[in-house]
């Protein structure tokens, strides 16, 4: 894809949709790394950051259903 090319509107994310699934995946990493090596603050860290991506990515969610909602067909 060449810059300035868009997806189709099917794929496209908005930014909270991807900073949502980079904060989850983030914390994921965390959690992983924390219960290989017996790191709880670690641990508690990855699932706090998890629950903080899903819930911004919620919320990119309802914008991107808002959009498709408001435009005109």
């Amino acid at each position: 894809m060449h810059p300035g090319q868009h997806l189709p509107e099917e794929t496209e994310m908005n930014k909270d949709q991807v900073k949502g699934g980079l904060e989850k995946a983030k914390g994921s990493v965390k959690q992983t790394v924390g219960e290989a090596t017996g790191n709880e603050r670690l641990q508690a860290e990855g699932a706090a950051d998890k629950t903080a991506g899903a819930v911004q990515k919620k919320v990119g969610d309802v914008k991107e259903a808002a959009k498709t909602l408001t435009k005109k067909p």
